[in-house]
């Protein structure tokens, strides 16, 4: 439910916090969502990076080399989506830009928790079909995963948001 206060008098007088201490916690629990999947990202682009150099690479037909480059392309513009909030805030450290980080921070780790999801449909399905040559596995894997990412990274939470309303500004 929404406060019938804005979000910055409820924080104050629920958390006895100010904007200041709200963008710092709020900043705070970024990083923290940031380092879960940071190291998680780096293993799977480091992982796709090294799939061209394996035996089975080259029976993979154009269709799925493509998916594969897609699904590489995604892996690394998640990394730089996530490591990015740490160089914007080096740029604006010190100028009292607290809110534009978080905010800019914010949308940069959506954006990039979007592109981690399509980067893991499309190593399942390059995965799926180098070990057992079958489009069909490999599209069946792929659709499983991007279900499963759908309703668990996306519907679900997003039902949650609006079940507890929107908070006032």
């Amino acid at each position: 439910m929404a406060h019938p206060e804005g979000d910055a008098e409820w924080n104050e007088a629920a958390r006895a916090e100010t904007t200041t201490q709200r963008l710092d916690r709020n900043w705070s629990a970024l990083l923290q969502e940031l380092r879960v999947v940071q190291t998680g990202v780096q293993i799977l682009t480091g992982f796709l990076l090294t799939l061209p150099f394996q035996n089975r690479f080259d029976h993979l037909g154009h269709g799925f080399r493509t998916v594969y480059l897609v699904t590489v392309s995604a892996a690394i513009a998640a990394a730089i989506l996530l490591a990015a909030p740490v160089a914007l805030h080096r740029a604006l450290f010190r100028r009292h830009q607290l809110e534009l980080i978080v905010t800019v921070a914010h949308r940069m780790a959506y954006v990039g928790l979007l592109l981690l999801g399509v980067a893991l449909v499309g190593a399942v399905a390059v995965v799926f079909e180098v070990t057992t040559s079958s489009t069909v596995a490999a599209v069946c894997a792929g659709v499983a995963v991007t279900v499963l990412f759908g309703a668990l990274w996306l519907v679900f939470p997003l039902a949650l948001r609006k079940k507890v309303g929107e908070p006032d500004h």
